[in-house]
């Protein structure tokens, strides 16, 4: 039973589509926390379908940027999730307004967690989304857990580089981190005497004149009817002064290295955070790991449908062809042992027949040459003398 209070009427900052269903669910995460997020799942399902955990950006809610996303994705196909983060919008934690590099990488496990027990979903086939700050987020929890098996982060920040750095390391010395440091501190002080949390404040409003592009940016969204919300952190009062201070010394993207399955990063041209991604895009190996770049977009162009720029079909295509492959590939190879442990396989060799010489086989015998499969992943079923030998062995 749900200990969370959860707003039944439909109050998007975007319409809602004819082709999905749509309802509120919740889960808790290993810390204990419930989160609150709307399930949405196409209205022409048949069977168990891929799914898809969505969150972002920083400061925002499910009814902003990522419910968006999820509704687009379950109009081609996946059931999908959009999420408000631990501590800010429907989602349980106290007190509001905090930011954790590990809880909210949590959420997203924690979302995987639901999905992978939903009876809706096919549980080989789980993949997310996370867009600006959670973008980070994402790229973490991709590191951490094998379960999610494609990535995609839009828009991304790394939410410890810029708190460590500043912008484009405008703020990147010791002596800028120790100053930092103490005014963190201070804060502390000052709220527990208080017993009250201070607010940072939202995205700045009015927007003063000479107010950085980015910053007029970021305001024709969140202080716009175009995408104001009044759950969310960015349009109203933000986070609590503190609320970030635990990224100063825990690195998201510590091990972005070793993420195994399939990322694609989405950026806009025009965005002053295209660096995080490019930032990111380096740290990454494999040949299933790609940068995309919107020509002419901005940071905000690619919250919403405004700018008609993101790019949902890419999305489909990546999360349809990695998803379907990889786990096309693990019930194959789990066959493929099976059938060369036991002589009495029970005709199960005939599916391994049927793949091969279906011609998926060989798709993915290529997707595997050129590195589009995860470099870890077993894969003795992609052997051809292996197969072939396993096939010739009991002729039809």
């Amino acid at each position: 039973m749900s200990n969370l209070t959860l707003t039944r009427e439909w109050d998007k900052t975007f319409p809602k589509s004819d082709l999905v269903d749509h309802r509120k669910v919740t889960f808790h995460n290993r810390y204990g926390i419930e989160l609150a997020a709307d399930m949405y799942v196409p209205k022409s399902a048949e069977g168990k379908l891929p799914a898809i955990a969505v969150s972002g950006p920083f400061g925002a809610v499910k009814e902003q940027s990522s419910g968006l996303y999820a509704q687009h994705m379950a109009e081609r196909g996946f059931l999908t999730v959009a999420f408000d983060p631990s501590y800010t919008g429907e989602s349980g934690g106290e007190p509001r307004r905090m930011a954790s590099p590990d809880i909210n990488t949590e959420d997203f496990l924690a979302a995987v967690d639901f999905l992978s027990t939903c009876d809706l979903v096919d549980p080989r086939c789980i993949g997310i989304i996370g867009i600006c700050g959670f973008g980070g987020m994402a790229i973490n929890a991709a590191a951490l857990d094998p379960r999610i098996k494609a990535t995609v982060a839009s828009t991304m920040y790394d939410m410890s580089k810029v708190n460590v750095e500043g912008y484009f390391a405008s703020e990147d010395t010791p002596a800028q981190r120790m100053e930092k440091r103490r005014a963190l501190a201070a804060q502390r002080t000052k709220d527990y005497a208080s017993g009250t949390y201070e607010r940072a404040g939202g995205v700045v409003d009015p927007l003063p004149e000479d107010a950085p592009w980015f910053v007029k940016d970021y305001h024709s969204y969140y202080k716009t009817p175009r995408g104001y919300h009044v759950r969310s952190g960015n349009s109203n009062d933000g986070w609590n002064v503190i609320g970030c201070q635990s990224f100063l010394n825990q690195p998201l993207l510590a091990w972005a290295g070793e993420i195994d399955t399939p990322v694609l990063l989405i950026h806009g041209e025009k965005a002053h955070s295209r660096y995080f991604s490019e930032y990111t895009f380096g740290l990454m190996k494999g040949g299933n790991k790609e940068l995309m770049i919107i020509p002419g977009a901005s940071h905000v162009d690619l919250y919403d449908d405004v700018a008609g720029v993101i790019p949902y079909d890419k999305m489909e295509a990546f999360f349809k062809e990695n998803l379907t492959r990889i786990a096309r590939v693990e019930e194959m190879e789990e066959l493929f042992d099976r059938v060369s442990a036991h002589a009495d396989h029970g005709g199960e060799i005939e599916v391994l027949r049927e793949y091969y010489e279906s011609g998926l086989w060989r798709e993915d015998f290529e997707a595997d040459e050129q590195g589009k499969l995860p470099r870890l992943m077993k894969r003795g079923v992609l052997s051809e003398d292996g197969l072939w030998n396993l096939l010739e062995s009991d002729p039809k």
